[in-house]
């Protein structure tokens, strides 16, 4: 694999300095000196590698939509109920991988998002697609143990809804959630509503 180029690698710095400064005071308070000095750069380089502010936010947006992909990526095995637990733990895990600094950014794209319209197309993409995966998980259950489907958008957009709460709530106060409760919460939510969607009767289609 070609090692990345030097304008590749400052990139990634500077974007790591943004999340760093959008990590403790938020994307107002990221100012391009601030994240020069987070990122162990110059402004003048800063600005030489982008734009403007907004042109690094984007970055730092696709490079998290990167981060969820990657964590995602390990569902594809095991038994649905197995698979739709590991999705869930893409979002809400504290592991190794997990990055608490991310957690806080991802949070405050979602307030840019709803001022930014570029910020909230590219947002509402990784949205949808993770509310894909998770609708996807929930009819692979479903269909497994042979219960009705029809609920499978409804019981994906709860999870994912609980699943930003707990991000915003953790971000806002993190004293609030004891360490590890929250994918084992959702998790609990995600089998009691899979669990209320009634077995059909053998024989009879969905």
């Amino acid at each position: 694999m070609p090692r990345p180029s030097n304008t590749d690698a400052r990139r990634e710095q500077i974007v790591l300095g943004l999340q760093r400064v959008m990590a403790e005071r938020g994307y107002e308070k990221a100012t391009v000196s601030a994240i020069a000095q987070a990122a162990g750069l110059t402004p003048g380089l800063v600005h030489y590698h982008f734009k403007n502010k907004q042109e690094i936010l984007l970055e730092l947006l696709a490079r998290l939509g990167r981060v969820w992909r990657a964590r995602a990526a390990t569902v594809d095995e095991g038994a649905p109920r197995e698979r739709l637990e590991k999705l869930i733990n893409a979002w809400l895990a504290r592991d190794r991988s997990a990055d608490p600094g991310a957690v806080a950014c991802w949070v405050a794209l979602g307030a840019e998002a709803l001022r930014q319209p570029q910020v909230r197309a590219p947002y509402d993409e990784v949205v949808r697609e993770a509310l894909a995966r998770l609708e996807e998980g929930v009819e692979l259950v479903l269909e497994a143990e042979a219960r009705p489907t029809g609920e499978c958008r409804a019981i994906a957009a709860g999870l994912m809804a609980a699943m930003q709460g707990y991000l915003q709530l953790g971000v806002a106060n993190p004293d609030s959630i004891p360490r590890g409760s929250a994918a084992r919460t959702v998790i609990a939510m995600a089998h009691g509503a899979l669990d209320a969607q009634v077995t059909q009767p053998e024989g009879r289609s969905r």
